[in-house]
């Protein structure tokens, strides 16, 4: 794709695409039977045009498809092997049921280097782009809509570029701003977009925001992922003033803060901001009220992961707080966030990313919050060491705030020693005289 012209009195990109609105079959017709195609992620997944490739897999010969973190199950897992291969980045539940399969594989992957892995030169280089987009208008501008930050640079690189026009989309502005000669077809489906529902807040979560809370102060920078302890500790800030939010994603406890003035990204002060009043993200997940609600609103920007989750702005950002949670955790701080028994459930996703930026923050904190057990108390997410075989998603030197709901405690600058004594005094105390015990191994 040649070098984009741009219209500055839209805020969009104009392209040299062809952007002919084309049946599904015909745009299906344009994909070669040997291809690699990436999927956009998250709630801009297009699963309309998945199901239709899906039922013209006697066409393919061999197709992979490559995808980060997936809201849904995806059609074409129904003929993994004949034709279909699928590699995933950030594996999530929506895939369990093809972890076993030889046809599929998990790649880890930061979100900060999805595009540089997708796009030319990379070690999973897309031939094809699938994604969603908001309808254009009369002038032809369009936008990505809900999903940005994985996939908004393959925009230019991939050979072709296939955009489901979903009248559900909404247009949000940002990175992912288009036009419709950035796409090569596109082809109107209207389906419901994926949608991640809030989670259950508990009493173990919202003991844990207890002890995460004092590290937020008025002017802190937030990033958070998907689950109830951050949404805990979202709810749980309403007395604080002149908060920023640059993460990977927006989601539904994000709309009361940022309404009521929470959140208004005064003190963010980096060269990467949209302005005074803009939170800044890679994706918007959460439900139709969310979706909605970030339409056309001028308070939010979606960006590109090198953006959202690269170490040279978020290192600009006074005050950054990265919230992550984890699987398991060892005594020394180093984490394992993607393999539970010998299978992977997830990627590195952004963990890294936000807490090695954290790290060079000035005043930055990386934390990571969790319950101090799964499997119903049965397993202490406090371990002597990593599970044999488990990768390391955050290595010790970056270990800096833990927190339980029995308490948080403090890793930077501590010895093994003391990291060891501080993680065991926040385990939970049916798990204490074991971790005590292998102290002394």
């Amino acid at each position: 794709m040649s070098e984009q012209r741009s219209d500055p009195s839209n805020g969009g990109r104009v392209g040299d695409r062809a952007g002919t609105l084309v049946t599904a079959d015909d745009a299906i017709e344009r994909i070669p039977r040997r291809a690699r195609v990436y999927v956009a992620q998250g709630s801009a997944t297009p699963f309309g045009l998945l199901d239709a490739i899906d039922a013209a897999h006697d066409r393919f010969a061999d197709i992979e498809f490559v995808s980060a973190f997936l809201l849904a199950r995806p059609a074409p897992l129904d003929h993994l092997g004949n034709p279909f291969r699928w590699t995933s980045l950030q594996p999530s539940g929506a895939l369990r049921d093809a972890l076993d399969s030889g046809h599929f594989g998990v790649v880890p992957a930061r979100y900060s280097d999805i595009s540089g892995l997708a796009g030319p030169g990379g070690g999973l280089e897309a031939d094809v782009l699938l994604c969603q987009a908001s309808p254009p208008d009369a002038d032809g501008f369009m936008s990505l809509g809900t999903g940005v930050g994985g996939h908004v640079e393959l925009l230019r690189s991939a050979r072709l570029v296939i955009a489901q026009v979903n009248p559900q989309m909404p247009y949000v502005h940002g990175e992912g701003e288009c036009h419709r000669s950035d796409f090569d077809a596109l082809v109107e489906i209207d389906e419901p977009l994926a949608e991640l529902a809030p989670a259950v807040i508990d009493d173990t979560a919202l003991a844990i925001a207890s002890h995460v809370g004092p590290y937020i102060i008025d002017g802190s920078t937030l990033q958070f992922g998907i689950g109830s302890v951050p949404d805990a500790v979202l709810s749980s800030l309403g007395d604080r003033r002149h908060l920023g939010l640059h993460g990977g994603m927006i989601n539904d406890a994000c709309i009361e803060l940022i309404e009521s003035g929470v959140i208004d990204n005064r003190h963010k002060g980096t060269d990467t901001d949209f302005g005074v009043g803009v939170s800044v993200a890679a994706e918007v997940m959460g439900t139709r009220r969310l979706y909605d609600w970030v339409d056309r609103n001028p308070r939010v920007r979606l960006v590109c992961g090198s953006l959202s989750h690269g170490i040279e702005g978020i290192a600009q950002i006074r005050n950054f707080v990265a919230l992550q949670s984890t699987v398991q955790m060892a005594l020394d701080g180093s984490a394992n966030s993607e393999m539970v028994r010998g299978r992977y459930i997830s990627g590195p996703g952004g963990a890294p990313d936000f807490a090695f930026g954290a790290s060079v923050a000035t005043a930055g904190r990386a934390i990571v919050a969790m319950p101090s057990t799964a499997a119903g108390g049965k397993i202490s997410r406090i371990v002597p060491q990593l599970d044999r075989g488990a990768p390391t998603t955050l290595p010790a030197y970056v270990a800096d705030v833990v927190a339980t709901e029995f308490g948080a405690v403090e890793l930077r600058g501590r010895t093994l020693a003391e990291r060891a004594e501080l993680l065991t005094s926040i385990a939970h105390p049916d798990h204490r005289a074991e971790l005590e015990a292998s102290l002394s191994q």
